[in-house]
């Protein structure tokens, strides 16, 4: 795991809530505490859906797309005073994931548990202060190899500062 704190919070929050850097994720849970507080499960309940729309190419994910969701958190977190605190846990989407499996691997990065990974996480936290990035990582089963988990640590990295958010690793 990986813990990097944000050194621009205004630009960091311009970035989450309104440009598309981290339209790559899903949202996998959010909380907020402003002056009530909010929980938001990320989880698609597709049977809101009319059972001709349920198919995995109208619902792709098992969680909603961070690009569609962002607006209501970006409402709920606006205001003239700044919110007690938040908490995005979100997952990089399946696709996105296999293509840095698969690059890793043509460029000879041998990831011997990468078939039992099942996501990449990236937990965001704000404490009325600070903006705090935590990687992780979910498998299917225990595994003792931690390449895969490396390799998102890096690929993240590499990632931020292409999109110009800059960070302190702790």
């Amino acid at each position: 795991m990986l813990a990097l704190q944000i050194t621009s919070l205004k630009n960091f929050m311009t970035q989450l809530l309104t440009g598309d850097a981290f339209d790559i994720f899903l949202l996998e849970e959010a909380s907020l505490a402003t002056a009530v507080s909010f929980q938001i499960n990320g989880r698609i309940n597709r049977e809101f859906f009319p059972p001709q729309e349920r198919t995995p190419e109208s619902i792709p994910y098992e969680f909603q797309p961070w690009s569609e969701i962002k607006g209501l958190c970006y409402d709920l977190i606006k205001g003239r005073n700044t919110p007690l605190n938040f908490k995005f846990v979100m997952q990089l989407k399946p696709e996105k994931m296999r293509a840095m499996l698969e690059k890793a691997a043509s460029a000879g990065t041998e990831i011997p548990a990468g078939e039992q990974l099942k996501s990449l996480i990236l937990t965001v936290k704000y404490d009325g202060e600070n903006v705090v990035l935590l990687t992780g990582s979910s498998y299917n089963t225990f595994v003792m190899d931690k390449t895969a988990d490396e390799l998102w640590e890096k690929q993240l990295c590499r990632y931020l500062s292409g999109k110009g958010v800059g960070y302190e690793i702790l």
